[in-house]
């Protein structure tokens, strides 16, 4: 088993193209919106930027059916969209607002939508990983077809839980798909000095499974990828892991100065930045027009505004909610 670089995309059929390029630009609108507002002060929140990243989310949520599970970090917004979470859940959890996923008592680190088939959110590195791969088994001993994707920085693959989750997925061949989103950093450190590889998918020639790097600027190049996954999984062909290389625009967090990063590589970055990339791909081979883009364009900015204006109008969580989704009531339960 080797890795090696996925394969060119495709093409996609319009109405995916348009869902890719829908979610990018929606994921970017949602996530330009909180920074903003934190910055000039209309609300108090932390989030923890995925600008530049919108490629993966967008591709992995048009190739995954609905009642497929995904697991993902507290830089995970954009997933959430991708996977189909709504607007105002999402805001209104990072805004402690009762609108929320989770009611507004989880915050941005721990957004859950099961209905939307997002099981986790976590704030600890790596540790989503062995929670795909019970849920992997419990699609398996229910006899559902369902994948799960579970999504991690290239800084979560060198903790332990990652490699007990890969080498378990592997022994019992599970339906998960790894998916490295790799944008360089982990946190402030560049990638060079946390690990001496060149490729987070040769991590997967220890567990003999099917590890892929993907251009993770390039919507289609993920969606493929992720497609054929959860294809392999399905027909019980066992686990993937794909790194999905991109770049991270904002820093660690919101108000991070970046001054570890070196001004003429974020200057590339943003040059190359996947969203502008996508969209003249799809009109110069036609596939969208510039009328239908621009109405994208708009209509997503107004979809972003419209769940702010309804989260900002929504109360916080009342006292009596604080009994609520975390005390068992033990009475009548055999000890």
């Amino acid at each position: 088993m080797t890795s090696t670089a996925a394969k060119t995309s495709a093409p996609v059929t319009p109405d995916v193209a348009r869902q890719l390029y829908t979610t990018m630009v929606l994921s970017a609108a949602c996530d330009e919106r909180l920074r903003q507002g934190i910055s000039r002060g209309e609300f108090a929140a932390t989030i923890w930027p995925s600008r530049g990243q919108e490629a993966i989310p967008a591709g992995f949520g048009a190739a995954l059916r609905s009642d497929d599970r995904l697991v993902t970090t507290y830089r995970g917004l954009h997933d959430m969209i991708g996977k189909g979470v709504p607007l105002v859940e999402v805001i209104g959890e990072v805004l402690g607002r009762r609108v929320g996923a989770s009611r507004g008592k989880g915050g941005t680190m721990h957004i859950t939508c099961p209905e939307a088939g997002v099981m986790l959110c976590t704030g600890i590195v790596g540790a989503g990983v062995p929670v795909a791969v019970g849920l992997a088994l419990a699609a398996r001993q229910e006899g559902s077809d369902r994948v799960v994707a579970v999504c991690f920085g290239d800084g979560a693959t060198n903790t332990g839980s990652f490699h007990e989750g890969m080498n378990l997925a592997s022994t019992w061949q599970l339906p998960v798909i790894f998916i490295c989103q790799n944008n360089l950093f982990a946190e402030m450190t560049p990638i060079g000095e946390t690990m001496h590889i060149d490729q987070v998918a040769d991590r997967a020639l220890a567990y003999a499974m099917p590890g892929f790097r993907v251009d993770g600027n390039d919507p289609e190049a993920v969606y493929h990828a992720v497609s054929e996954a959860a294809e392999r999984g399905r027909a019980g062909g066992g686990p993937t892991l794909l790194e999905c290389v991109t770049f991270r625009f904002k820093g660690h967090y919101a108000g991070d100065p970046q001054r570890y990063m070196p001004a003429e590589r974020l200057a590339a970055a943003e040059a190359a930045d996947p969203i502008p990339r996508y969209r003249r791909k799809l009109l110069e081979t036609g596939v969208l027009s510039e009328e239908v883009l621009t109405a994208i364009d708009e209509q997503s900015k107004g979809q972003v505004d419209e769940a702010m204006n309804a989260v900002l109008a929504a109360p916080p969580p009342e006292p009596d909610e604080l009994d609520k989704d975390f005390f068992l009531d033990m009475k009548g339960i055999p000890t």
